[in-house]
């Protein structure tokens, strides 16, 4: 789990710290974190060097409150997307048209900070904080699924745990496709597709995983 890093007091400070931290992420993201180093921190950041030690530790402290503030974010609206009182094919496409507009936002590197960088990151903490967020990330799609059921949208016996796991791919599987450069429009029509495909009836007489 992410530590809590309070700030010292006593040193002023004479930029807006939220921008840092996008604009921290956004180094990360071009970069890699291997390939980051403190220079490129202060001169991306647009903070000195005594002032990023301060106010947010190494490079290693920085990264994951990044990670901590980024994930937050993308989840709040991801939720929202998902969680919306729509058809579950309509909010499941919304939950996946999100992921690719994230992924593929004007301004910003292409892809996810999330799955495409963070996980080629060496470090225990970090790969425990990716964990937590995909299975989170995954809960939250299972329960989507048993309103879907509750609802009459989708059997009882629908795979809800499978088939969560199998948007939890797609979202990254669309993610990376971006990083690489596919284009918005064809990821847009690739997730209403995938949509379709993740509720498509279950085969065989497996038992319910839910």
């Amino acid at each position: 789990m992410i530590q809590n890093t309070a700030r010292p007091r006593g040193r002023p400070r004479n930029f807006d710290e939220g921008e840092a931290l996008e604009k921290a992420t956004q180094v990360f993201w071009l970069k890699g974190y291997d390939g980051v180093t403190i220079d490129d921190l202060v001169a991306g950041m647009g903070v000195g060097r005594p002032s990023l030690y301060f106010f947010f530790g190494d490079k290693r402290t920085l990264f994951l409150r990044v990670l901590r503030t980024y994930a937050e974010n993308k989840s709040a609206l991801a939720a929202q997307a998902l969680l919306s009182p729509q058809a579950l094919r309509d909010s499941l496409a919304g939950f996946l048209r999100y992921a690719v507009e994230s992924a593929t936002e004007k301004g910003s590197a292409p892809g996810c900070l999330l799955g495409c960088v963070a996980p080629l990151v060496n470090d225990a903490e970090v790969r425990q904080f990716l964990q937590k967020a995909e299975a989170a990330a995954a809960a939250l799609v299972e329960r989507r699924f048993r309103d879907g059921i509750n609802a009459g949208e989708i059997p009882s016996d629908f795979p809800v745990t499978a088939r969560a796991r199998q948007v939890m791919d797609f979202t990254l599987g669309l993610a990376m496709r971006a990083r690489i450069g596919t284009p918005r429009k064809t990821l847009l029509k690739d997730a209403e597709e995938a949509a379709d495909l993740v509720l498509l009836p279950r085969r065989g007489n497996a038992a319910p995983d839910h």
